[in-house]
């Protein structure tokens, strides 16, 4: 998450204090992911070293320090909005790194280990799910982001179940070799460069 860009879309509504940022930040986002207050003034901090904000007194400190965006940081805040983010490489999931771990690790079924976490991600579906019912219609933001948690956890689900049915096959049917070698990254995926 960008709190440097969230915080120039937040400044593109008009000049703010450090504190209201904060406020700002947390209210839009649905209040799932709280911010620290000297996270804001260190990322202030920064913005304005790098010229894309400005503050309304250079001479004055803490709460009462009103901030402002720049054309520059407008034009960053714009190209952030409009470029994708680097998805061609699979993140460094931990769930991921632990199934592939439970292979080698002997007296470890590996079926358990990912019924354990399917179970666990259910109960969050299931949590996440109140929560949209009780709160979400009053609050865009937090609809949003529940939605989007609801997905992604119903997504490591999907990906667990192809997991454990993979490893089962694979159990069952005697060990191929592959017909060439694989290069050291494997296939990589994503735009040609």
């Amino acid at each position: 998450m960008s709190v440097r860009h969230a915080l120039l879309a937040l400044l593109s509504g008009g000049p703010k204090y450090g504190l209201q940022l904060r406020q700002e930040f947390e209210a839009r986002t649905g209040d799932v992911w709280p911010l620290n207050v000297g996270q804001v003034y260190t990322t202030l901090q920064r913005l304005e070293r790098d010229g894309l904000v400005e503050s309304d007194a250079p001479d004055t400190e803490g709460p009462q320090k009103g901030f402002h965006i720049t054309h520059q940081g407008e034009e960053e805040l714009v190209e952030w909005l409009h470029t994708p983010p680097d998805l061609s490489s699979p993140p460094r999931d931990e769930l991921v790194i632990k199934v592939l771990v439970a292979l080698e690790v002997s007296g470890v079924d590996v079926h358990d280990v990912i019924q354990v976490h399917r179970r666990y991600l259910v109960e969050l579906m299931q949590q996440w799910t109140r929560l949209k019912e009780d709160e979400a219609e009053f609050d865009l933001g937090f609809a949003l982001v529940v939605d989007a948690e609801l997905f992604r956890l119903d997504s490591v689900i999907r990906w667990l179940d192809t997991a454990d049915g993979r490893l089962k096959r694979a159990a069952s049917e005697p060990p191929r070799s592959a017909p060439y070698a694989l290069p050291k990254l494997r296939r990589r995926i994503g735009v040609p460069r």
